[in-house]
């Protein structure tokens, strides 16, 4: 069940970057306000509210919190679909990440305390399925909607969808423990306030740290997450009904198992050394780097949607990495806020920057090259890549000295 809202949560999220060139078309908006929606305002909104929703959320019912939160989001993508101009447009969708901050960290802290430590990651990994599968489904009916009957009906008709999904939130979701499967020693009776937590989780280098590397990570997949589909109609030739067959089967296919591989591989390598925390993501985004170039340049859109793949699949292993990671380390009474905050830092980083940069770049660079403005913008995220790998590199050192100390393996 948590899996089925949190695709419908990126369902929701996903949408206006499937429907981007209708959007534009009717409501007269650029690519640089197109990103300011999907990016800064979206992130915005988001994070002022996962913090006292994730506060909230370790002291209350768990399944309360994300049943209200997807009856928000559920309702403010029903609104999207009435939209008429940008304003009206950029406040549906921003009352969508107010929802969508009761979504995720909640989810987070349930499954930690439904699964033991060692098979977090796998689990955790099993949930975050929720974006492929979401972002696949958007891909697939989103455009087929849109195509029958307009991208407002998209709009209007998952946000009743998602209004019956609270309904099973509330009669199947059921609130475990906090704590239980974890160590003696990690359980407590006393319950952390705000600014303990918030305290907690910054004073240490390593979460600050790996929220830095996540968040710079999510500027490239945010950026080109959002504006991908468009750049492959625009630039590469591809239609909205290609991208309902070839495009939502690529991500759902891929990112599933990447995610799920990387959720493995967490669980597999940190068993030995906490380095792995840091290390699976920095190698990964390696490899991916000569996937997104080539993505960039290819000449046509089958060869691009290949390489896209390869980039896709190997992208997103720091995000069971680093969820994982908070998760592990962090008080069981803890888990939801420090979810949040690190979402919070994730998203205002990468989805507050990510397709706002692309946005504004691509406007830039239209005066120079209209035909590949994208491209060019795609391109000058490269820098970000290398930033990510670096820091993810000095998180395994931090684990590794921290582990020292210790006297654990490392």
């Amino acid at each position: 069940m948590l899996i089925v809202v949190y695709v419908l949560n990126y369902l929701c999220r996903f949408l206006p970057a499937v429907l981007a060139k209708p959007i534009e078309e009717t409501l007269h908006i650029t690519d640089g306000q197109f990103g300011l929606i999907t990016g800064f305002y979206f992130a915005l909104f988001y994070t002022l509210i996962s913090l006292p929703i994730g506060f909230l959320a370790d002291k209350t019912s768990r399944s309360k919190v994300l049943a209200c939160g997807c009856a928000i989001w559920s309702v403010a993508t029903a609104a999207c679909g009435f939209a008429v101009n940008f304003i009206q447009f950029a406040a549906s969708y921003m009352a969508v990440g107010f929802g969508e901050a009761g979504g995720v960290p909640p989810s987070y802290a349930l499954i930690s305390d439904y699964f033991p430590p060692g098979k977090r990651g796998t689990a955790l990994g099993l949930f975050n399925l929720g974006m492929p599968i979401g972002a696949s489904l958007a891909i697939a009916f989103g455009a087929a909607i849109a195509a029958a009957f307009g991208w407002e009906t998209a709009f209007r008709g998952l946000g009743v969808i998602g209004l019956v999904a609270v309904v099973g939130i509330l009669v199947i979701v059921k609130e475990p423990k906090r704590g239980g499967l974890d160590p003696v020693s990690a359980q407590q009776t006393k319950k952390s306030g705000f600014r303990e937590t918030l305290f907690s989780f910054f004073s240490r280098r390593s979460l600050v740290v790996a929220a830095l590397a996540g968040g710079i990570t999510q500027i490239i997949t945010a950026g080109v997450g959002a504006f991908a589909i468009l750049f492959m109609m625009r630039e590469k030739g591809m239609t909205l009904g290609q991208v309902a067959v070839w495009y939502a089967l690529m991500v759902v296919i891929v990112m599933s198992a990447g995610l799920f591989v990387a959720g493995r591989s967490v669980d597999r390598f940190t068993r030995g050394s906490k380095r792995a925390y840091g290390l699976v993501p920095a190698v990964s985004l390696m490899v991916s780097l000569p996937f997104y170039i080539s993505f960039v340049m290819a000449p046509t859109w089958p060869i691009a949607l290949v390489c896209l793949a390869g980039c896709m699949f190997v992208n997103f292993f720091y995000l069971p990495s680093v969820i994982t990671f908070v998760q592990q380390e962090v008080r069981p009474d803890q888990r939801a806020l420090s979810g949040a905050l690190m979402l919070a830092t994730m998203n205002l980083i990468g989805i507050g920057l990510g397709p706002t940069f692309i946005g504004v770049a691509s406007d830039y660079f239209h005066a120079i090259s209209p035909q590949h403005s994208l491209q060019y913008a795609f391109l000058a995220l490269l820098p970000c890549s290398v930033l990510a790998i670096a820091l993810f590199y000095w998180l395994s050192r931090i684990l590794a000295g921290d582990g020292r100390k210790a006297g654990e393996a490392v």
